[in-house]
């Protein structure tokens, strides 16, 4: 009887239309060179919008100096329509959106993490989810919203009882000085945290449900608490995802609008008091872009170039962190 192998079947031809033709086979350039025009664009549209605001604001970059107009203290517009007589110094701005943002991040982080660790790890399940809606609704409320309710309600009901009562244990302390005006430096920061605490805790919640149950349960095996479990395990290999997420929320305290202009007072001044009113960089550009003159316009675009640099320096720092310690954790996702 013969030993020999059966003849394998010749490869049959590839069907018409089939992903194995020439017409399947053009489908992946195709979609490379679709995909690659759209993030060309992307940056296409982002240099673009760098190259305008710069090229507008450059007569004041060269009559200030770009240090100088960053940490210049007096901010004064001229009329003219061909050259800069004003004198333009935009560190009053830049101190109030650094300080009302770190306000924010400070409040916002810490409430974040709990929520986020309350809904994934402690909440029951017939209130998890309702609970995670309600944050991701929250996320999609407007700013202006938040600035309204913050004006009429919040400020005069919570915040300036709560500011007297800080002012007479604490006045002592530079940070809270009198007198309270009601908007300020605190104000806008707080509501701005409450802005930015959904989208955090949106985030957070993601990056902690992910992680994987086998860990967790290796460590209850071992004897471990529910509190060590979330501190020891979860809270570690979380890390560079809640980094990730504070950067978020810092970038849209840094760049928000209205809510700011609405409680931080309006000042052109500056001081080390959280109960000052003073301005951001936003807020200022919304307050006075519609009445401004030529050459003003041309010191609020230097404005929008140094908000935009703030900005891109928080996401580069934001980059670098998550990508260190997602080396350091071993998080491959992040």
């Amino acid at each position: 009887m013969s030993t020999e192998a059966p003849e394998a079947p010749p490869p049959e031809e590839p069907r018409r239309g089939s992903l194995h033709s020439g017409k399947g086979r053009m489908a992946d350039p195709i979609f490379k060179w679709a995909v690659a025009a759209c993030g060309t664009i992307v940056l296409v549209i982002l240099a673009l919008m760098v190259i305008r605001t710069t090229s507008e604001a450059w007569p004041v970059f060269v009559k200030e100096g770009f240090f100088g107009f960053l940490f210049g203290q007096e901010w004064t517009t001229g009329n003219s329509r061909t050259e800069i007589t004003g004198t333009y110094g935009a560190w009053p701005f830049i101190y109030g959106t650094l300080v009302t943002s770190t306000i924010a991040i400070v409040i916002a982080l810490p409430l974040a993490i709990m929520v986020a660790f309350y809904i994934t790890h402690l909440a029951p399940r017939r209130l998890a989810k309702p609970l995670s809606y309600t944050v991701e609704l929250l996320a999609a409320v407007p700013s202006v919203i938040f600035g309204l309710w913050g004006l009429h309600w919040f400020l005069p009901n919570v915040l300036r009882p709560f500011f007297e009562v800080l002012e007479s244990v604490l006045g002592w302390f530079f940070l809270f000085e009198g007198p309270i005006r009601g908007v300020g430096y605190l104000s806008a920061g707080i509501v701005l945290a409450i802005m930015i605490l959904p989208i955090m805790t949106a985030i957070i919640r993601e990056v902690i449900a992910v992680h994987p149950i086998d860990q967790r349960m290796a460590a209850y095996a071992l004897g471990s608490t529910r509190w060590e479990v979330m501190r020891k395990v979860v809270l570690p290999a979380s890390f560079s995802g809640i980094v990730a997420a504070a950067m978020l929320g810092l970038g849209r305290a840094l760049g928000e609008t209205i809510a700011v202009l609405m409680l931080i007072g309006g000042s052109q001044s500056w001081g080390a008091s959280l109960f000052g009113t003073g301005s951001s960089m936003a807020s200022h550009i919304a307050a006075t872009f519609g009445e401004a003159g030529p050459e003003a316009r041309t010191g609020l675009m230097a404005i929008g170039v140094a908000l935009f640099l703030v900005t891109m320096i928080v996401n580069i720092l934001a980059r670098v962190i998550v990508w260190r310690l997602g080396r350091m954790t071993g998080d491959a996702a992040v």
